[in-house]
């Protein structure tokens, strides 16, 4: 195959523009093995300005090519597109929008289940409709006295709860409450985030995360590693990627093989359910009594030096590289 001219657009302005740094970087230093990638690496801020790393405006035109502004510079051809962008416009499905109307190849989930796994209540309804158990919860489309009174009865029922902004990633706008006294304060923050907010019912439980991705035409479901949190804390947006995070990670969890089957299966029945594409992070929540809740679904997980899919795909004895690699030129080839 002849040279990939493959762009690699980052960041995205939101609150995980500088997670989404980080996982270029592994992705950039993963592509520079291809001789046969041709790289544009390209930053996007909040305001829908692109950047090269030397600081270049340009733009990502109808033409499938980087234009470069104010200057005299011939536009640069795109092949290929990676959006390692983390929250607000990847994973929400937005810019794939873009990429389908242009039809520019990408890797990972399309807009559609991008944004089915994005929105938590969405994702839920999924969830169910599949036959994959997952947490009680409840569902706020306003800030108003009847979604607090719901939010106190739902407290008294199930004695903690986690108010959740519906459309953020990363544990953003995720807030524990286990008294009154915090829940307002805590409605207001999430809603700050979102339009929607969803309560679930704090499960006591072991978080389990499955890596799981496309190879040679099949879907491959890790075996479980595990987050294991600081007592009485949860795996919070700093606890994820905080220099001094006291989370500790085990690549493979020390569960049955029986829940790791059961597990596995559940991953691969929500990938291929919701029609997921290349890759996702798939989590899960085991109980005192081995149930096994699904959590949540990261169609582009976090590639920074601590994160839990790399580790895991490596795990399983597949190396990252060969992995993307082929995922791209497989896509080229049928294209």
């Amino acid at each position: 195959m002849s040279q990939i001219n493959l762009l690699l657009l980052c960041g995205g302005g939101g609150d995980e523009h500088a997670i989404s740094l980080m996982s270029a970087d592994f992705l950039e230093t993963s592509l520079a093995k291809e001789p046969e990638i041709n790289l544009l690496r390209v930053e996007l801020d909040g305001q829908g300005h692109y950047r090269t790393q030397d600081g270049r405006s340009c733009e990502l035109t109808n033409r499938k090519e980087i234009r470069f502004t104010n200057e005299e510079q011939a536009p640069w051809p795109v092949d290929y597109v990676i959006p390692c962008i983390h929250g607000f416009p990847g994973e929400t499905g937005d810019i794939q929008s873009y990429f389908n109307l242009i039809k520019l190849p990408f890797f990972g989930c399309d807009s559609e289940s991008s944004s089915n796994c994005f929105n938590k209540v969405t994702a839920k309804m999924w969830f169910s409709a599949l036959g994959v158990p997952n947490t009680p919860y409840i569902f706020l489309n306003e800030l108003n006295q009847e979604s607090i009174a719901q939010t106190k009865q739902a407290l008294k029922n199930w004695g903690s709860i986690f108010i959740k902004a519906a459309s953020q990633g990363s544990s953003v706008g995720c807030y524990r409450v286990d008294n009154q006294d915090e829940l307002i304060s805590s409605l207001e923050q999430a809603f700050s985030f979102s339009p929607y907010v969803i309560v679930e019912k704090t499960i006591k439980a072991r978080e389990l995360e499955v890596a799981a991705y496309e190879l040679n035409g099949e879907i491959v479901a890790t075996k479980p590693g595990e987050i294991i949190c600081a007592s009485n804390t949860f795996y919070s947006f700093d606890e994820k990627y905080a220099a001094n995070s006291k989370a500790e990670t085990k690549v493979e969890a020390d569960v049955s093989e029986e829940i790791a089957q059961q597990i596995q299966a559940y991953a691969i029945k929500v990938f291929k359910g919701m029609k997921l594409s290349h890759l996702s992070r798939i989590d899960f929540f085991l109980t005192q009594d081995n149930e096994i809740l699904l959590n949540e679904i990261n169609t582009f997980p976090g590639l920074t030096p601590i994160s839990m899919f790399p580790k895991m795909l490596q795990n399983h004895g597949d190396d990252f590289t060969h992995y993307l690699y082929s995922s791209i030129k497989s896509q080229l080839a049928s294209a």
